[in-house]
Parts: structure tokens; sequence; C-alpha cells
């Protein structure tokens, strides 16, 4: 079980594609991981956002998420080496 005392950033990627593809790898391989998602266009606790006002118009839509993949610590250096494969 990954917690904030053990867990270490392994990637951060915007395609659901791509994470979908580290997912499996590291799952094929062993490797326990954890996903954080963070949708870049919802609003924060200091301001409302734009999405109610301007929509999307005019922004990149491939970047709306962002995919954070967790690792144990001690497991970094074999994730790193199997997603390169």
């Amino acid at each position: 079980m990954l917690n904030f005392l053990n867990k270490k950033e392994l990637i951060s990627v915007y395609s659901i594609k791509e994470q979908a593809r580290i997912r499996d790898i590291l799952a094929s391989n062993g490797i326990d991981y954890e996903i954080k998602v963070i949708n870049r266009k919802s609003p924060s606790p200091l301001g409302g956002g734009t999405r109610a006002t301007t929509g999307t118009y005019g922004e990149n839509l491939n970047i709306m998420y962002q995919y954070v993949i967790y690792v144990n610590k001690k497991d970094i250096e074999r994730a790193v080496q199997v997603i390169k494969e």
C-alpha cells in the first residue's frame, strides 16, 4: 500500500492513453502504483475559475486532465526502467 511516506512521483502525463499504457506496464510487472487525476479546468479554493464565464473556447482540451503516477520509493528505479522499454 502506498502512503505519503513511501511513495514517489514516477511521471506526470496529460494523455489518457499514455497513462493507461503506463498503468498496464506497471501492473504487468507487479509494481504497485497510485494515480492522482487533476482537472486543470476545475475552480480552485482561491478563485472561481473561468469555465463558467468563458467556457473552453480557444483552449487545448488535450491538456485538461493531468495524470500523476506514483510508485513505492523502493520500486522507482525498476518502474522507470520498465516504462522506458
